[in-house]
């Protein structure tokens, strides 16, 4: 893979794909880290289940004054143009993305994705318990001390492509 890329994470309110709440990217050129965005989302649907709410930290009144997504994607798209999208259990991050872009009917570009989680099995297979974001990036040598904070999940996820990717 090209050592240019976007790691992407999102957290979530509810349920719902498009709930997202909160977004951390992480933005590598030329295999070294060269700038993160971070934004909390007022989710849509605008609700939060309690045990999401248990996973990230993050309640309704974190996000009542916070952007919705369109305004948050416009300032995050110009910095993330042309460059593949990484995550860890891509298929979810993905998922979101193309969710929130259906209720705000925006045309979504087509986004290519790569997966962390899945280049891990690849990689380490049976030589790790599990291939769960913050063991697999504890395997590469970083410390993930705020696990589900989109911005630390997206700096781990960074820091598992630059090496195994």
């Amino acid at each position: 893979m090209t050592p240019t890329f976007a790691a992407i994470d999102f957290e979530i309110a509810n349920y719902h794909r498009s709930s997202v709440c909160s977004v951390g990217v992480v933005i590598v050129r030329d295999g070294v880290i060269a700038d993160n965005i971070y934004h909390l989302i007022r989710p849509e649907p605008e609700w939060y289940l309690w045990r999401f709410t248990q996973i990230h930290g993050l309640t309704a009144a974190d996000t009542q004054n916070a952007k919705l997504f369109p305004q948050v994607w416009e300032e995050i798209v110009p910095e993330i143009e042309g460059m593949p999208l990484v995550a860890h259990n891509s298929p979810f991050d993905e998922g979101c993305l193309k969710e929130v872009f259906r209720v705000y009917q925006m045309d979504y570009p087509d986004y290519k994705f790569h997966c962390t989680c899945r280049a891990s099995r690849r990689t380490f297979g049976k030589s790790l318990p599990n291939h769960q974001l913050h063991t697999v990036a504890a395997h590469c040598g970083y410390d993930l001390q705020h696990h589900h904070h989109a911005l630390a999940d997206a700096e781990a996820c960074a820091a598992i492509a630059m090496r195994i990717l």
